[in-house]
């Protein structure tokens, strides 16, 4: 089975224990927040968002735009929960606004989440920064799972880095096609197989260990800086030009989650998300906004 990694956390816990026991600190906070004695906390709005980590670079620079604008609003970005526990904090009144990678599931709408669609950014392949690699293909990274030992052609080996099975990283590769599919449930299989966990923990394991190859989001890329090599795709460069164009085809979605019950504050910054300030800052860090005419090929 693929061997778990996690570079920022000493201790490995699957998904959904890690969402309860983030939840739970969560709700422990707020409940200290509320009975706070500090008035002049209490004299300011806050905002609380959190949830899928490769936005959430993107989130605090939008988040400080916005404060600008809003003087008497304090915003506060938590880390990454990943976008099933951002959605549940909402829905538990732990967070105002969750970030998701991914459509709302069946349950979460009618436990009354809401969601809307704010930006995309090119998924892409990236290896470690000091590997000379200008693109992969397909089928070129298909043959890469099936092998025991793959090798680049200077001989090192490739440490491929995967994500948890139910991932929305590894959904949208799985949709590329159903060789891609099978390629990755035998990788999965493999004894050996490297597993990130988080966004941040995939990004540092491509940017730290050798011979790597994986997936990011070029936002989280953007905003976080680190020392990787940005792949092209079947020969198409990344960029937010092509992706707009639709000859780019790897995308990540991100949306705003809130509930019926979220602050009038969460719904000023889900507005603010449309104006052209957000929209110039979704820009300049690898996103499309949502309602932009770059978004219509």
């Amino acid at each position: 089975m693929a061997i778990p990694i996690l570079l920022e956390t000493s201790e490995f816990l699957m998904s959904d224990q890690r969402v309860r026991l983030t939840l739970r600190g969560l709700l422990i906070g707020a409940a200290l927040c509320a009975f706070s004695p500090c008035t002049a906390a209490l004299a300011q709005t806050t905002i609380r968002i959190g949830g899928n980590g490769s936005g959430l670079g993107t989130i605090k620079l939008l988040a400080q735009a916005y404060q600008k604008e809003h003087p008497s609003t304090s915003v506060t970005v938590l880390g990454n929960l990943g976008s099933t526990g951002g959605i549940a904090a909402v829905q538990e009144g732990a967070l105002d606004i969750a970030i998701s990678a991914r459509p709302l599931k069946t349950d979460e709408q009618t436990g009354g989440a809401q969601a809307e669609e704010y930006a995309r950014t090119p998924f892409i392949f990236a290896t470690h920064g000091k590997l000379d690699k200008g693109g992969m293909t397909e089928y070129e990274f298909i043959g890469l799972l099936r092998q025991e030992v793959p090798k680049w052609p200077n001989g090192t080996r490739i440490r491929i880095i995967l994500r948890p099975e139910q991932d929305t990283d590894t959904a949208i590769l799985r949709q590329v096609s159903s060789e891609m599919n099978r390629a990755l449930h035998g990788a999965y299989a493999r004894p050996g197989m490297v597993l990130a966990v988080t966004d941040a923990d995939s990004l540092n394991a491509i940017a730290r260990m050798p011979g790597s190859l994986g997936t990011a989001s070029l936002c989280q890329i953007m905003t976080d800086k680190p020392s990787v090599h940005i792949l092209s795709y079947n020969g198409v460069e990344p960029t937010l030009k092509n992706l707009a164009n639709g000859s780019y085809p790897l995308v990540k979605r991100y949306y705003l989650v809130t509930t019926g019950k979220s602050p009038p504050a969460a719904r000023q910054f889900a507005q603010f998300l449309r104006s052209a300030r957000a929209r110039e800052i979704l820009k300049r860090t690898g996103n499309l906004p949502f309602n932009s005419k770059e978004r219509r090929p």
